[in-house]
């Protein structure tokens, strides 16, 4: 971490981080290993499961909002944390019952739901505002170094003890992170000064208010839409195009987990808001080029090359998104706004996993990753232009008196 993070806060921030790798590790593992699982049974289960996973945080973005912005961060999501736990290890007994299986996943989602703005909304507080952007970074980072583990490492260890003994895995993993923020000291308690009770829409709100963060906003809700179904057509893709196993899964998935490691590191030199917002539309542009590639040429080679890429450009988005969030919001509402930026985002991943499991049911996968790419390459134009739009509107007289603080 750079120098310039006092000792406190690189200690805190240290903690945490562990923590999410360790957490990571055990959701890469168990994501693997239940679609792996899922695929032969059939693609709809596979949505199914992403479906689920994901559609807690839709549903639940306001009220999760509404607590991360009254409530101790810190002590909020450890118990998120708890809940998921609890959950995904419950999955483990009950493997050979899919809708026991769906609903539990839902359930660890709906953890989810509260600990992603509750860490989101923590970081400044953590790393300081001023380095906020970096904190995001090597938070990020320490999360893909779990992935990366957890897809190759993991597999290897669900190859050699089973799938159920995966999930409890992943259970404890979330006990462990709960028991390392424990000992973390910052902690973010929303003073409750501007709202006795804050307004469960307010975050949605002014992301519609201001132009710059709804362009860049949408603009990677789109991306995220149409790329998603390689996420559904994935392991199809690699079973039966690539003619590979659950390794050569987990290789893929690790080859794009170390181009979020570069991603990481490359948005953490962001510091202006144009250059966030030109960087979210880049890597939108980028990640539609990365998953053609595989589409076009089908061999392991080309495709651990694409995934590369893609995945350079979705850890520019995963720092460049917290980050213009922190950029453009005032401090006592983020949590909403996180919360309201989040259900936008995972919305659009939703919308495009359901579709992707009709699609696989009457396409080839080869054919949805064409789909897929075609579609976040487009949507990375119309961001970039729409956004240089905002900023130049932003720059006009007229508009100087609309700035957010």
């Amino acid at each position: 971490m750079e120098a310039s993070v006092a000792a406190p806060a690189k200690r805190d921030l240290t903690l945490t981080a562990a923590g999410a790798a360790v957490s990571e590790f055990g959701n890469s593992l168990s994501l693997l290993v239940l679609l792996f699982w899922a695929t032969p049974i059939s693609s709809l289960l596979v949505a199914a499961i992403l479906v689920a996973e994901l559609l807690p945080l839709v549903l639940g973005a306001p009220l999760a909002g509404v607590l991360v912005d009254r409530l101790p961060n810190r002590r909020l999501l450890m118990i998120a944390l708890l809940f998921q736990g609890t959950a995904i290890a419950a999955v483990a007994p009950l493997m050979g019952q899919p809708a026991f299986v769906v609903a539990l996943v839902f359930l660890s989602g709906c953890g989810r739901a509260v600990a992603m703005p509750s860490m989101s909304a923590l970081i400044p507080h953590i790393a300081g505002e001023e380095e906020a952007t970096r904190g995001y970074a090597w938070l990020g980072t320490a999360r893909s170094v779990g992935n990366i583990a957890g897809v190759t490492g993991g597999a290897l260890l669900a190859g050699i003890f089973g799938h159920p003994a995966a999930l409890l895995i992943d259970g404890g993993t979330f006990f462990v992170y709960a028991a390392l923020l424990a000992f973390v000291r910052s902690e973010r308690r929303p003073s409750g000064e501007h709202s006795a009770r804050p307004s469960a829409l307010a975050g949605i709100r002014h992301v519609r208010r201001d132009p710059v963060l709804f362009a860049s906003i949408v603009g990677l809700a789109f991306c995220v839409g149409t790329v998603i179904v390689i996420n559904v057509a994935d392991p199809a893709f690699v079973r039966y195009v690539l003619r590979g196993d659950e390794f050569v899964l987990g290789a893929m998935q690790a080859c794009w987990m170390t181009g979020i490691l570069v991603g990481n590191r490359l948005a953490a030199r962001l510091e202006t808001v144009s250059g966030v917002v030109h960087a979210i539309a880049v890597a939108a542009v980028t990640t539609g080029i990365g998953v053609l590639i595989p589409a076009t040429f089908p061999f392991i080679v080309a495709a651990g090359t694409g995934w590369v890429i893609g995945g350079v450009s979705n850890g520019v988005h995963n720092v460049a998104l917290n980050a213009i969030v922190r950029m453009r919001t005032p401090e006592e509402m983020r949590g909403r706004v996180f919360a309201a930026v989040g259900s936008v985002v995972v919305g659009a991943n939703l919308l495009g996993t359901a579709a992707a499991g009709g699609l696989l049911l009457v396409i080839e996968p080869r054919t949805v990753f064409a789909l897929g790419g075609t579609g976040a390459l487009l949507s990375g134009v119309a961001c970039l232009v729409f956004v240089r739009r905002a900023l130049k509107r932003e720059k006009s007289p007229a508009s100087a008196e609309l700035l957010p603080n």
